[in-house]
């Protein structure tokens, strides 16, 4: 993939200046713009913090700094971009106007992304006029440590498009797999949460508490998960035991549509997780500080050791 390229990002947040300094720190020139004085502002110190916790010297870092420009607008971030990364809050009319805005300054050429967990893109991207040249791309947070982007085609998206945003993105250290067919949580969260229904189920029906759930997956499946998939698992065991067991389990697990009355009572009664105090799990601020930074080290050295 060249360097140098035009690549804009709209939004300076948590997701925004993660993916700013990914690319940047890819070789590319990247021109952040965010609605907020005080975001824009606060960008670079926190691009700097982000890279000295990724491992970054500071010379490295003030390098990588260079490649990223902030700007006042839309407008100035995107007249000469070559992709555009859209980071804004989950907000449907919001991404939709951005998108107005984006496609009436950046060169026709331009792909342009939008960057989601859940909305449909398709939605999205409904009203621009070139709509072959949009699709969607999730980052998982934090977007600078973990390796995996869902790349979401919608149903105008071209081929072409769909494999240079492949390629931008492998040559930037990501893990890029392509979603064919636009559905609600991709592919990331509809695992994820597929688990996450059970784990508050347990706790729901009284057969465990939040903390055992936690301490099953940490302590059990959830160590061999980064190097060994659950098909890849399937097949280790075989395909015949893994029928036998979901013929005696599946009948059992949770299968209800809408979300568990336990987690709408949580939410309704305050209870918010970390930053309330207490959400299935009461929580101390020094412990909430405790956790993100057991995350962070946890994510740091995985990497280290994958690419051994």
């Amino acid at each position: 993939m060249q360097k140098n390229l035009q690549i804009a990002v709209i939004g300076a947040g948590l997701m925004g200046h993660g993916i700013a300094l990914t690319l940047a720190r890819a070789g590319q020139s990247v021109a952040v713009t965010d609605p907020m004085p005080e975001a824009r502002a606060a960008l670079p110190q926190r691009v700097a913090e982000s890279l000295t916790l990724m491992g970054e010297n500071p010379e490295r870092i003030a390098r990588i700094l260079k490649k990223i420009e902030i700007v006042d607008t839309i407008e100035a971030a995107v007249k000469d971009a070559f992709a555009v990364f859209e980071a804004a809050p989950e907000k449907m009319a919001l991404k939709q106007s951005i998108f107005a805005e984006i496609e009436a300054h950046a060169p026709e050429t331009c792909i342009l992304a939008s960057n989601t967990s859940v909305m449909p893109i398709t939605e999205i991207m409904s009203g621009l006029r070139l709509k072959d040249r949009a699709l969607g791309t999730h980052w998982w947070n934090p977007p600078h440590m973990i390796p995996l982007v869902e790349v979401i085609r919608t149903e105008w998206t071209d081929e072409a498009v769909m494999q240079v945003m492949m390629e931008l993105l492998a040559d930037a250290g990501k893990m890029p797999v392509r979603v064919e067919k636009d559905v609600p949580g991709f592919i990331g969260n509809r695992l994820q949460h597929a688990l996450w229904r059970e784990a508050i189920s347990l706790v729901e029906r009284g057969i465990c508490d939040a903390e055992s759930v936690d301490t099953v997956v940490k302590s059990c499946f959830g160590r061999r998960l980064s190097v060994l998939g659950p098909l890849e698992n399937a097949d280790l065991v075989g395909t015949d035991l893994t029928l036998d067991i979901h013929n005696t389990v599946l009948a059992d697990l949770e299968d209800r549509a809408g979300p568990s009355p336990y987690l709408e009572r949580l939410v309704a009664e305050g209870k918010l997780g970390m930053k309330s105090g207490e959400g299935f799990r009461k929580w101390t601020p020094e412990d909430a500080t405790a956790t993100k930074n057991r995350v962070t080290t946890h994510l740091r050295k995985l990497e280290g050791i994958l690419k051994e």
